[in-house]
């Protein structure tokens, strides 16, 4: 029971750790929360599911397709609500009030296209278990673990072993000096945010195939952010181990507590290591210079 547990909980984790990347990846370059990021993900899963209920594409076609679309749709969101306002060097907060805007836009979008029924995407495993140690262990939540990670790992060799994933950890450290170096940071920042937005596409297919597709499931985000916090915004490790943490947490307590006392134990977890923590568990420690 425990393993299955355990398992359940990693599957989760991972999930929460693809969103919690992508808000760590925009908090990294930008400084500021996209809060439009949950969008994208509904968006994302959408995609998913037609490709996969209408297309009758296979679940690697699906995820490819979600990632690819997710990704470009980011990328226009960024151009249309933030591009205007980084250029007139406003300040973070209006970045989030236009993400916040842009978050209800794209989401009543949907409620006005789409219609707020409930859709579910085709059974991929058909529920398909593996016996461990008298545990029945989901198919799914093994290969929804296995492909988070891999996920991850193929960014942080990006990020560390490319010239522009260089650029992007240049631009994390100033933005300024990347400019005056050369470095084209609109590019840059497009990179970034697609980056983000294909995450948020993977992370939004798997949220679908474990539970439903409808226009307000992108408000399960708000764990993502934990996480991402948790970890240590503008960390992409700090954001996979949050994730991690975040999801084992919520299925123990789940399990062995309440299921109505989830999201209590979350958010009061996030406020203990706040507290002891400010930065989290990776964060950094950062003066402003003026």
């Amino acid at each position: 029971m425990l393993l299955q547990t355990l398992v359940t909980g990693l599957s989760i984790g991972g999930i929460y750790s693809l969103m919690a990347v992508g808000y760590s990846l925009i908090f990294s370059i930008l400084s500021f929360s996209n809060f439009a990021h949950g969008a994208v993900i509904m968006l994302g899963a959408y995609m998913g599911m037609v490709l996969a209920a209408k297309a009758h594409l296979g679940l690697g076609l699906v995820v490819i397709g979600s990632v690819v679309g997710a990704g470009i749709l980011s990328v226009c969101n960024e151009r249309a609500a933030y591009a205007v306002l980084r250029r007139r060097r406003a300040p973070s907060l209006y970045l989030m009030i236009s993400a916040m805007g842009c978050s209800m836009f794209l989401e009543n979008m949907v409620y006005a296209t789409i219609g707020a029924r409930f859709y579910s995407f085709p059974e991929f495993f058909k529920r398909q278990v593996i016996q461990v140690g008298g545990s029945s262990l989901s198919l799914l939540d093994l290969f929804a673990f296995v492909i988070s990670m891999g996920a991850i790992a193929a960014l942080h060799i990006f990020i560390t072993r490319t010239r522009t994933g260089i650029s992007i950890r240049a631009g994390v450290n100033d933005m300024t000096m990347c400019s005056l170096m050369g470095v084209n940071t609109d590019r840059l920042i497009s990179i970034v945010f697609f980056l983000a937005g294909a995450f948020a596409g993977v992370a939004g297919v798997f949220l679908g195939i474990k539970y439903l597709v409808y226009p307000t499931m992108g408000w399960v985000t708000n764990k993502a952010y934990i996480a991402a916090v948790i970890g240590g915004l503008g960390s992409l490790p700090g954001a996979m181990i949050g994730g991690i943490i975040l999801g084992v947490l919520e299925t123990l307590v789940s399990t062995y507590v309440s299921s109505i006392m989830r999201d209590v134990f979350s958010f009061t977890a996030l406020v203990v290591l706040l507290i002891c923590l400010p930065n989290g568990l990776l964060g950094t420690d950062t003066e402003e210079k003026v």
